[in-house]
Parts: C-alpha cells; structure tokens; sequence
C-alpha cells in the first residue's frame, strides 16, 4: 500500500484511500498545509461550506501546479443550506470558492430531519448536470440511509463518519451495512481529535512498532478498508501521518485496537437526526 493507493467507489471512479482534511483550519493555515500536504503527494483534499476555507483550499490547488485532474476534491453542503434548491445553490456558491469547475465528490453533511431526501435530490441533479463526478452522504446512520435507498435512485457512493477505535463497535452496524451496499466508509477524525494519545495499548503498539499513537490510528483505519482524512495544522505531524506505509498491524493488535470501544463521539452525534 502506498499514498497514491485508490479505492474503486460505486460508481467506477476511484478516491485515494488517504487525504487531508481541513476542518478547523483557517483561510492562513488551510492554505499552507494543504499546499505542503500536496507537495508530499497527497492529491484528495476534504473541506465544506462551513469550514469557511474553501477560498483557502482552492487558492492551495492553483499554486500547487499539479492538474486539477489530478486532485480529488471533495465539499459538502450544510445543514441551513439544505433542500433541494438551495442546495444547488449552495453547491455553485462553493465551486466558486474553491475556483473549479466540478467536485470529484459531494456530501450531505449531516442527516437533518425533512431535508436531507431532497438534499440528496438535488445532489443527483448536480451529478447529471456534471458539476460533481461523485455524490454521497456525511455522519448517516443506517436508518437514514435506508430512507434514502427507498426514496431516491442513486446509491450513495461514500459515507463519511467519525470512526475509530473508540467508537468502532458502536458504528460497526453502519460500516457492515455500508460494505453490504457497496458505500465506501470514509473516516473523519480518526486521530480522536487527540483525545486518547495517551491510550496504553495504543502506546505499546506503538513502542513495539516505533511508530507513533497517531500512525497506529492511521494504519488502523487504513487495515479495515476505510478511506481516512486525518489533519492537522503542524507540517512535522502531517509528514508523519503519511509515514504509514511501511509497517503492518498484525491480526492480534488489531483485535486489540478495535476493543478499545467507548462509544466515544467527539462532534455532534446522529443517533438521534
């Protein structure tokens, strides 16, 4: 496995298994790391509407030089711009931002009560009308992707949620239904937003490796086909968050990483949307 390795999504395209996220980085910082997580050849970038640094992430793509046939960029719409003209709009508003013509994927952020099937509506528009190549859902639990199964035509081709070890027995009915319907998981925050550095398995897995806490998240999300996004603002941790191609977890310490469940959810939970 290598930075450039890709996954074949629903839909024939394909996404780098590893990008780079930018939530909660701002216009100074999105910038600089997503130019210097580019220059490491990373080619998926993730941002949104209300991450306020889609201006940011697209001046980054125009002065990295590298094609934008390259580069898989993915948006989402948020929750007060859903319906389904609104989301259209919202959809143009943020090709504008970023400065591009199409988005290789495009999400609803999050599953919000009496909006999100025509939310999804209009993201079956966009894709007909070739303003984005992919088109999926963000934090849907296995009800709401029920609904939009039965309720419009185009299969979601990625689902990204909050997973990692701490909540991985939590979420493994979603990802077992996503995997039975061909939706590829996508992991945001699998660095646990920092919270369980200190973990002493995590720490001896490590130790035993020589590697650090974070690469063991990585890999460990890397080792059950996820797609992952881990950021940062910090050039040393992004450089190391892609040095995970040369080692493997072995059977037994995976097993171990995926009882470390919590049910821990570090931003909002959809349980109840």
């Amino acid at each position: 496995m290598r930075l450039d390795a890709m996954v074949t999504l629903n839909d024939n395209s394909t996404i780098p298994q590893v990008g780079f996220g930018t939530w909660q980085l701002n216009d100074e910082t999105a910038l600089r790391t997503v130019q210097f997580a580019m220059s490491l050849g990373v080619r998926h970038i993730d941002t949104a509407a209300i991450y306020d640094n889609e201006s940011a992430v697209g001046e980054a793509i125009q002065k990295s030089g590298i094609a934008r046939n390259k580069i898989f960029l993915t948006s989402k719409v948020w929750n007060d711009d859903q319906g389904y003209d609104t989301t259209i709009q919202a959809c143009k508003e943020s090709l504008r931002q970023l400065n591009t013509g199409y988005l290789d994927l495009y999400l609803v952020h999050w599953p919000v009560a009496d909006q999100r099937v025509e939310t999804y509506k209009a993201l079956e528009t966009l894709q007909k009308d070739g303003l984005v190549k992919s088109i999926g859902v963000s934090n849907f639990m296995v009800n709401h992707i029920e609904e939009l199964l039965t309720k419009t035509s185009v299969v979601p081709a990625v689902n990204q949620i909050e997973i990692h070890p701490f909540n991985y027995q939590q979420r493994k009915d979603v990802v077992e239904f996503c995997q039975e319907k061909g939706i590829a998981i996508e992991a945001y925050s699998p660095l646990v937003q920092a919270e369980r550095f200190d973990n002493p398995i995590l720490m001896a897995i490590a130790q035993t490796l020589r590697k650090t806490v974070p690469q063991i998240l990585i890999r460990w999300s890397l080792q059950h086909n996820f797609v992952v996004i881990p950021r940062s603002s910090s050039n040393e941790h992004i450089r190391d968050n892609y040095d995970v191609f040369d080692f493997e977890l072995t059977g037994g310490q995976m097993a171990e990483i995926d009882d470390l469940n919590e049910d821990l959810v570090t931003t909002m939970d959809p349980t109840n949307m």
